[in-house]
């Protein structure tokens, strides 16, 4: 039988001597008010309602990741989310993925252009 530790068996060595530390408050609030205040409503929407949601299981990457997003023109981040626009390289990942399957389909049932 495995050393049980403290997180119980088969867990990795370093996770038990050093547990994730839980995301800063302070700068996932940063982030969640620049993502719900863009200037842009329809961008407003769907980056706060994603912040506000998966915001806490973001991992430090991703957060940042999401930071660096949150830079870009609103319109081009909606455009690209929506796939009116092709998404750059430097934007073209797994947050931008998870980000176009939690925004609203296009009104009318458009199918996006990419």
């Amino acid at each position: 039988m495995g050393h049980l530790g403290v997180f119980g068996p088969g867990a990795p060595y370093a996770a038990r001597l050093y547990p994730a530390l839980p995301m800063d408050p302070h700068r996932l609030n940063r982030v969640r008010f620049r993502a719900w205040r863009r200037g842009f409503r329809e961008a407003d929407l769907i980056l706060g309602s994603f912040a506000d949601i998966h915001g806490q299981s973001l991992s430090e990457g991703e957060l940042a990741q999401f930071e660096r997003l949150l830079e870009e023109s609103d319109h081009d981040i909606y455009a690209w989310i929506l796939g009116a626009a092709p998404t750059p390289a430097a934007f073209d990942d797994g947050l931008m993925t998870r980000l176009k399957a939690f925004a609203p389909p296009l009104p009318g049932g458009a199918a996006p252009q990419e």
